[in-house]
């Protein structure tokens, strides 16, 4: 076979102005504001930039938890790759078959039906639609909460900003604080028989805010006692993120509807799932037809579903996210609280998405910016600007953990100096 010498990369310069000129200015200039650094390659934890920089990849919004181009998954993509990357949509195709029943025997048990979607907002569509079928026209979910931005998902999103824009949106839609039980309860009482309750298990772009102890078995106990569907949003904490399979595991829970999305992919491929009870798929299952998807279930997408179902059961990548992320919680916060003090509201986590919390905004806009200086990319949280986010894989070596905790004190120690106005950079008012 020929060798293939790949394209050199264009200037920096030239990609900003193709950027502007035909994507979006406004994404043009906050790359600009992160320090205009082109990321042009990608293994494991780390990535790489035109000029050979490489950064340790923290980011990715939940998507890289066994980091970029795991063998295994690669492996599984590109041997469909050469044999049938997309399917004619009218004959059966094994690789669909076998990936939701690989994702089923991982997911909570009495889910038994898989829809495969391409995004986290297309599989909250689906749910949307599942509802319909069964009668759930009323809408529940909690402020904050992100689950995409199409029209019916955005509906859900519990953000003002994104959603006045785009009005009016699906009437019969409710927001409750997180965590309020009986406000929950009230708006069911009001549904009468016809709601559908979606939540997050942990809110990752709230800024990694977690439920009160108790208070998701409540939800299901109330969506039961009050007829109302349960879909239970995991497209960001499911897949190992939270240090388990799903955050449905930590807490016992069978949703109606458990969706999956990110992580899926193993990521090297945009998948999605909504998995289901088979009385909640039920419509689903008698018209095929009823909700489909050029791209869903493409082959090419199925083979890295099994890949990173694989890859993450052989490696136990789901242990690691939970031990290595109370090593991390624990280290972030002594970090964070020595050179800031007071300004840390709150560190946070639970497995491998981490939030620090800071009582005023700025710190953790500056420190995002001054982390990719220090050569890690972490990420911003859309439903918080006091949040900034971690979430690294769990295939972090040892020198890697080192890195990323070496790296994010400097960044602490460089901002501090802006915020806490002491000679040491922040000691001082730490030590108080």
């Amino acid at each position: 076979m020929k060798t293939v010498t790949p394209a050199p990369t264009p200037s920096r310069t030239e990609i900003g102005r193709l950027y502007r000129t035909r994507l979006s200015k406004g994404r043009a200039t906050l790359g600009e504001l992160l320090g205009g650094e082109l990321e042009t390659e990608s293994q494991g934890a780390w990535v790489t930039t035109a000029t050979d920089r490489r950064l340790l990849n923290c980011s990715g919004y939940g998507v890289l938890l066994m980091g970029a181009r795991h063998p295994t998954v690669v492996r599984h993509v590109a041997e469909q790759l050469h044999r049938n990357p997309v399917a004619t949509r009218v004959l059966l195709e094994p690789q669909a078959a076998l990936a939701a029943d690989a994702l089923v025997a991982r997911a909570p048990a009495g889910l038994e039906r898989v829809h495969f979607a391409c995004s986290g907002a297309e599989a909250v569509e689906t749910a949307i639609k599942i509802a319909r079928t069964l009668g759930k026209d009323r809408l529940i979910a909690a402020r904050g909460g992100y689950h995409g931005k199409t029209m019916g998902a955005l509906s859900l999103t519990g953000k003002a900003l994104f959603q006045e824009p785009f009005r009016p949106l699906l009437p019969g839609t409710a927001h409750v604080p997180y965590g309020d039980a009986e406000a929950l309860e009230q708006e069911l009482v009001a549904a009468s028989g016809r709601a559908c309750v979606v939540i997050e298990p942990v809110q990752g772009e709230a800024g990694v805010i977690l439920p009160p102890p108790g208070y998701l078995r409540q939800v299901q106990e109330l969506c039961r006692s009050h007829d109302a569907l349960f879909v239970l949003d995991e497209i960001q904490t499911g897949m190992g993120r939270l240090g388990a399979w799903w955050g449905a595991d930590q807490e016992g829970l069978t949703p109606d509807l458990l969706l999956a999305g990110k992580g899926l992919g193993g990521g090297v491929m945009p998948v999605s799932a909504v998995v289901a009870t088979p009385k909640a798929f039920a419509a689903f299952d008698k018209d095929p037809y009823l909700h489909t998807s050029t791209f869903s279930g493409m082959p090419l997408a199925m083979a890295a579903v099994r890949g990173a179902l694989a890859a993450m059961a052989e490696e136990d990548l789901v242990t690691r996210a939970r031990i290595l992320g109370t090593e991390l919680l624990d280290a972030l916060r002594r970090i964070a609280t020595r050179h800031f003090g007071d300004l840390v509201r709150e560190v946070r986590g639970r497995g491998l998405i981490l939030g620090i919390e800071f009582a005023e905004p700025g710190p953790a806009g500056d420190l995002l910016v001054e982390l990719i200086q220090q050569g890690v990319v972490a990420n911003h949280s859309l439903n918080s600007h006091l949040v900034l986010r971690l979430t690294p894989p769990a295939i972090l070596s040892t020198s890697d953990v080192r890195f990323l905790l070496t790296a994010f004190d400097r960044a602490c120690r460089a901002q501090a100096a802006r915020y806490v106005p002491t000679l040491e950079g922040g000691a001082a008012h730490a030590q108080r």
